[in-house]
């Protein structure tokens, strides 16, 4: 056969199956590397090339004995004509280096170049490849499935088995990585929401409730003056109506219902019952996303938390859990209430309710946060007692000083981070 081509179209012949050897290594290594999840875009968006390539994905050992038969045929083939080449230009004695200077050749051009290309570029490479292998996988089908049984056949002998149902599964940490590699692929706020959303399940209703020793309710035991007075200066649409103390809740009350009324002063105390609906009360350390359903199928929005003993230990309401996601709503924390006030770099008097959680996000602590849900509660937990004002103490990498308590209660706190 080598004495029928000349040496310019043996040449020719070894061009081209460079280029394929070249093509094969470069479009394997972009197909594995592909974004399964854009890809999976790709498909819903109609993209032609994708829904081929998601097809051959499907069968990854297929598609990957249909590379490695091909390549391999090409190589081999190349091997051949060098050799050929080498018999024409030199004799025998050229075979030996001309086989070295393939090799040589291959390992850089055919290999790791085309390799690196289809690492840093997938989705170029790998979309049109898909009008090649597509039908190459139909013409060799009966050959690549031979190929396929057979390797499958050797792993399975190995005790190897193929396990498609975990494949693709994330875990919420697996996916908490996704979205901090995403980088500037997703907006800084975006990629904040997504963080907050997959935190739900670790953050409970105990740490974004108002305790109940804050809150605003009516007591219907009041004269009617001072209910109206509550009603008039609320901040609040909804309000929990109670017997003498909180624990004592039976109803919730809107003052959408009370406004329409035919003035907004004029209502009497069985206006207010009439008007109230049943309180809807949740279990403490109910984890936020779980809340977050049930307000869904409820269609609630304020929900009173109980302990084991039905005692109510505070209120938690929607806006509460998406602050959680979104941020707050309102004005940044260390503003609101004056909770948190600078005195230094690095030093702030804390008010001794402040929710230890808010202040960690506001001033990117990392205070503990397990068991007590406020500064007061941290100090008292650690200490066992209530401390007299300048009794300092150290929390991991944090100092407190108790700077003003009283029999019951610490009021605030000189807090620096070490």
């Amino acid at each position: 056969m080598s004495d029928n081509l000349s040496l310019a179209s043996l040449a020719g012949i070894l061009i081209i199956l460079l280029l394929f050897s070249a093509f094969f290594a470069g479009t394997e290594m972009a197909l594995m590397r592909l974004n399964r999840y854009k890809l999976k875009h790709q498909v819903r968006a109609g993209n032609r090339a994708a829904k081929l390539i998601d097809n051959l994905l499907e069968k990854p050992d297929r598609l990957i004995g249909l590379i490695l038969l091909g390549n391999n045929l090409v190589n081999f083939t190349a091997v051949a004509m060098v050799t050929m080449i080498a018999l024409k230009i030199g004799g025998e004695s050229s075979v030996a280096l001309a086989t070295l200077i393939l090799t040589v050749f291959v390992l850089i051009f055919c290999e790791a170049a085309p390799k690196t290309l289809g690492t840093l570029y997938p989705e170029k490479l790998a979309f049109p490849s898909a009008f090649v292998y597509y039908p190459l996988m139909i013409i060799s089908y009966p050959l690549v499935r031979l190929i396929s049984a057979s390797s499958n056949g050797l792993l399975w002998l190995l005790g190897i088995r193929e396990d498609n149902e975990k494949e693709n599964a994330l875990s919420n940490e697996e996916l908490r990585t996704v979205v901090h590699e995403a980088g500037t692929l997703v907006s800084r706020n975006y990629r904040s929401m997504l963080l907050n959303i997959l935190d739900l399940e670790k953050v409970s209703v105990d740490d974004v409730m108002v305790p109940h020793t804050e809150i605003i309710g009516i007591d219907i035991e009041n004269s009617i003056e001072d209910i109206r007075s509550i009603i008039i200066k609320s901040e609040h649409t909804l309000l929990p109506i109670y017997k003498e103390n909180i624990n004592q809740a039976f109803g919730v009350i809107h003052l959408r219902r009370l406004a329409n009324l035919s003035g907004k002063n004029i209502f009497q105390k069985n206006d207010i019952e009439e008007l109230a609906t049943e309180p809807y009360f949740i279990q403490e350390g109910t984890s936020l996303n779980t809340q977050l359903i049930e307000f869904q199928k409820r269609r609630q929005r304020f929900a009173l938390v109980v302990d084991e003993y039905g005692d109510i230990q505070g209120l938690v309401t929607l806006a509460d859990i998406l602050e959680e996601i979104v941020g707050e709503f309102t004005t940044d924390p260390l503003d609101k209430d004056e909770e948190f006030i600078a005195e230094a770099k690095n030093c702030y008097l804390v008010n001794g309710n402040a929710n230890i959680r808010d202040l960690n996000k506001a001033l990117n602590w990392q205070v503990p946060t397990r068991g007590a849900k406020t500064v007061n509660g941290l100090i008292l937990e650690y200490l066992g007692d209530i401390p007299e004002s300048d009794t300092q103490i150290k929390i991991n990498n944090y100092s407190l000083e108790v700077m003003e308590s009283d029999a019951n209660h610490i009021q605030s706190v000189r807090m620096r981070k070490l």
